[in-house]
């Protein structure tokens, strides 16, 4: 399962009551990238909130695509900003404190932590090959990366 399916809206019930409709805990359900993407009711909601949701709009949603929100993109610029916080140094808490700060979205630690690991286990396989490769420029910066995700 990807992180991004472990992604949630925070106060969702909250967020539906005053959006007057129903929308899935998950922030990349296609219901709730259906509301984000075409803007429809967020005049309803309190301006702190309403800057919140744009903003995960304009930062995820903004793409050229003909099939956007549902191209992948969201998810990958997603997945790009999570490596992003780790790469300045943020553990898993962290991580879910600023993502909630930043988006009004939050994951359960573990399961940032699970990706994280995911990542550098992945990353050491890329390491190997590129050994047996014999590409050492490749195998250097792979391990850099897996040595930045580690940390």
């Amino acid at each position: 399962m990807a992180i991004t399916d472990k992604i949630y809206v925070k106060n969702h019930r909250q967020l539906a009551s005053q959006l007057e409709t129903s929308i899935p805990k998950g922030a990349f359900k296609g219901a709730t990238l259906d509301l984000l993407f075409q803007g429809e009711g967020l005049e309803k909601l309190d301006e702190a909130t309403q800057e919140r949701v744009l903003d995960f709009s304009s930062d995820f949603l903004d793409c050229s695509c003909d099939n956007n929100p549902y191209c992948g993109c969201p998810e990958r610029k997603f997945v790009r900003y999570l490596l992003e916080l780790r790469a300045q140094g943020l553990g898993p808490d962290a991580i879910v404190d600023v993502m909630t700060d930043d988006y009004m979205v939050y994951a359960y630690s573990g399961d940032v932590l699970s990706f994280l690991d995911s990542g550098v286990r992945t990353l050491e396989a890329a390491e190997g090959l590129a050994e047996v490769e014999g590409t050492d420029e490749t195998r250097e910066e792979i391990r850099r990366a897996k040595q930045d995700l580690a940390r």
